[in-house]
């Protein structure tokens, strides 16, 4: 019982985290696609941000996970 309630509180965790980096991800992506010359640093951080989303996703889909459940 108590590993189900693990399972589920870590599975909440995940989900709120791919969440929040999908927000942040399109945020920076706006700000790169709205500069003139976007700086190195800048493009660092959002393939930074792309990547974690992505292994997130990959993750959740692992788990087999569903935001709607």
């Amino acid at each position: 019982m108590r590993r189900k309630k693990i399972k589920k509180v870590m599975d909440q965790q995940l989900l709120s985290e791919i969440y929040y980096l999908k927000q942040d991800w399109v945020k920076l992506k706006k700000i790169i696609d709205h500069s003139i010359e976007p700086t190195e640093e800048g493009l660092c951080d959002l393939a930074l941000v792309q990547a974690k989303y992505f292994y997130l996703l990959r993750e959740a889909r692992h788990r087999k996970l569903n935001a709607l459940s």
